[in-house]
């Protein structure tokens, strides 16, 4: 019997004996769930996280060639240094739990989506929008809190521009069958500001600007990347935990 068939039928044979009216038919104990310590507020990492980004160094990222990372890191944050290119993680990572604190340019310039335009990559490839969505109408596709080009938020949770914002990401990699077709789509969840704006959202494909987005087979594991679009954009406090 398939190891993956075990645990539903097991339930099955419980639920048929649940009639006996024992309490006891319907306790699992194992396996048991692993502690975790968790931060001592729900921003700080929790004991099994990686620290991504501590506020002194960019230790944990890199050029897109592979160089070291050229935004500058000043006061816990780093800043985009336009022009510089994006920066990506030199570990890779699937499934995962992220949180991201970013910040938009105080002093606010353009409009649109030329205002404190930045972004984050899952795996490389699926954007969530990074925006100063703050009375900043553009299309809905394209603010804060969306899927870029693809999902809309369900509100718009922005604060004012220089103020910290919070992402806290929940992600579940695309799944590939051994022809490379599509067995299960990406999904997202995520909470801007403590407020749910993408929730269990199917990921239709890698994020592209013109056209619609298709899966494309890639590892189970890649890079995260976070965007170069020309404003300084800051982040800090990026920690993730990896769910397997």
């Amino acid at each position: 019997m398939k190891k993956n068939v075990v645990f539903p039928l097991l339930l099955l044979s419980m639920a048929s004996f649940a009639q006996n009216k024992d309490p006891r038919l319907t306790e699992i104990w194992q396996p048991e769930p692993k502690i975790v310590a968790p931060g001592k507020t729900a921003a700080d990492a929790p004991a099994d996280a990686i620290v991504l980004f501590n506020g002194k160094d960019l230790a944990e990222w890199q050029t897109d060639d592979g160089k070291p990372a050229k935004w500058k890191v000043e006061g816990d944050a780093v800043t985009v240094m336009k022009g510089t290119g994006v920066i990506k993680t030199k570990r890779a990572f699937g499934d995962c739990q992220l949180h991201v604190e970013w910040r938009t340019p105080g002093e606010v310039k353009g409009e649109g989506q030329g205002r404190g335009n930045s972004g984050i990559f899952l795996m490389g490839l699926y954007e969530l929008q990074v925006l100063d969505s703050y009375n900043n109408r553009t299309y809905s596709n394209g603010q804060a809190g969306s899927i870029y080009k693809q999902t809309a938020p369900l509100a718009n949770a922005s604060r004012k521009p220089g103020e910290w914002q919070t992402y806290d990401i929940i992600f579940t990699a695309p799944r590939f069958n051994k022809d490379s077709s599509v067995k299960s789509q990406g999904r997202i969840t995520v909470l801007h500001n403590g407020v749910l704006v993408q929730n269990s959202t199917a990921i239709w494909g890698a994020t592209q600007y013109i056209g619609i987005a298709t899966n494309t087979w890639h590892k189970e594991k890649e890079p995260i990347v976070l965007q170069d679009h020309g404003d300084a954009v800051s982040f800090r406090n990026i920690w993730i935990r990896e769910l397997e």
